[in-house]
């Protein structure tokens, strides 16, 4: 993939968003931008937000959490060349609402029905315009089991069988990242709290996304 002068459009929770940098140009969409020579950047990160919707618990005690992925994936600016969505970290870590039935599911308030749910209506909103998943990045304490029995790990490779199904290409940052923050070098060198990478982790980010999207 071509992607100077490109503008690309990032879905996301507080990764995405920018918490834990220094200032916004760390991010790692900011980082990319400058690597890649794209055009524009359009940032739609929202901390603390879900894929899922947490029908037993709105409102939340931060209403801005309740924006989740499917309610935002369809209202980004059209004029986009490209569509990347990161995140699912907080649908294990918050661990309210329901796995789900895996493909079969389409439920907007269980995971894997939302996840579902964001890779379909994406391609149907924004016609011919390239998208692109990155699973959630390894987190400190992300394989003790959450409040509906899930590991991180679940999470991830759900996303994952569910984007090759479609034929859509995933980054698996879980996997490949090299970052774990369960090491205590890594958690000291890439993040500020074991969840939100710094500026160093960002820019591993990027580089990480930078390698894949050329070869697409």
């Amino acid at each position: 993939m071509e992607l100077k002068g490109k503008k690309v459009s990032f879905l996301g929770d507080s990764i995405t968003e920018g918490w834990g940098t220094s200032d916004p140009e760390y991010r790692y969409d900011r980082v990319l931008c400058r690597r890649a020579g794209l055009s524009k950047t359009y940032n739609y990160g929202i901390g603390g937000t879900c894929f899922s919707y947490h029908s037993g618990s709105r409102p939340s005690d931060n209403p801005k959490f309740d924006l989740y992925f499917c309610g935002r994936a369809a209202l980004m600016d059209p004029d986009t060349d490209l569509i990347v969505v990161f995140g699912g970290t907080n649908d294990y870590g918050h661990g309210k609402d329901p796995f789900g039935d895996e493909f079969s599911e389409t439920r907007l308030d269980t995971y894997c029905g939302a996840v579902n749910y964001v890779m379909s209506v994406i391609p149907e909103a924004y016609p011919g315009v390239p998208l692109v998943f990155m699973t959630p990045m390894k987190r400190y304490c992300g394989e003790i089991r959450n409040a509906v029995g899930k590991r991180l790990s679940d999470y991830v490779d759900y996303m994952i069988s569910a984007a090759d199904a479609r034929g859509i290409p995933v980054l698996d940052l879980y996997h490949d990242l090299g970052i774990d923050p369960d090491k205590p070098e890594d958690f000291e060198k890439y993040t500020i709290d074991g969840l939100h990478p710094n500026d160093a982790g960002h820019a591993v980010i990027a580089d990480k996304l930078y390698e894949f999207l050329i070869t697409l």
